[in-house]
């Protein structure tokens, strides 16, 4: 697999780490490129794609280091994908000049009944005029709203609230409620409805060989006990 502005991310939160990060499953040996066991990597199968729309990604402390994490699968699939950890007081510099970039037109991506009174609130991508850069808020859904609201220097970007009709297949970790999506399911809606179709596809495709594989590889997990049955 090719380092993404993900991993690399990953591998300066690392770097600044004082103490080991202990996600669950520290103990499985892993690939260093899709964060899953060695014997159910998924690098291979990866087919990157072009795209009108690029991604932003702004990420919650630890949550680049979580194995369970999709917002790395987009960077997988688009490796134009930008990706920065999240500052309350100090945005990182780069961030900022990223999201002012001319040739694209940034639209945060959050639920609309949290955008105050006057902000534009789209609620499907624009196909026409700039591409969109859609900025995502990658964390827990706890974390997002923080970023979202401490996060002043996103004010001024209208809000993209997609409304994602089919129910989320995630289940790695427990939904805050009922209808949330994880953050790959979210991008490859929005890359359908702002016409990149291959790109929606092969994000859709590498998500649920993703999902597959970090299930298997989950001792107690039925998925596991098949994976055991096929070798």
């Amino acid at each position: 697999m090719s380092e993404n502005a993900v991993l690399r991310l990953r591998t300066q939160r690392l770097a600044r780490a004082t103490r080991p990060f202990l996600a669950r499953g520290n103990r499985v040996i892993r690939c260093q490129g899709c964060l899953l066991p060695h014997q159910h990597c998924v690098c291979a199968t990866l087919q990157p794609q072009t795209a009108r729309s690029r991604f932003c990604l702004v990420m919650f402390d630890t949550e680049p280091m979580k194995p369970s994490n999709t917002g790395r699968l987009i960077a997988d699939i688009l490796p134009d994908t930008l990706a920065f950890g999240w500052s309350r007081t100090e945005p990182d510099a780069a961030l900022l000049q990223a999201v002012q970039m001319s040739d694209y037109q940034p639209l945060v991506v959050f639920p609309a009944s949290y955008a105050d009174t006057g902000r534009t609130v789209l609620t499907e991508p624009p196909r026409s005029g700039k591409p969109p850069l859609f900025i995502m808020l990658d964390g827990t859904w706890t974390e997002a709203r923080k970023m979202f609201r401490k996060s002043p220097w996103l004010d001024a970007f209208p809000v993209m609230s997609l409304n994602v009709t089919s129910p989320s297949r995630y289940t790695l970790r427990e939904a805050h409620g009922e209808g949330q999506h994880c953050t790959a399911e979210v991008a490859a809606a929005l890359l359908e409805q702002a016409g990149d179709a291959a790109a929606a596809d092969a994000l859709q495709q590498h998500f649920t060989r993703f999902r597959q594989a970090y299930l298997a590889g989950k001792p107690h997990h039925p998925a596991h006990a098949l994976c055991d049955e096929d070798n």
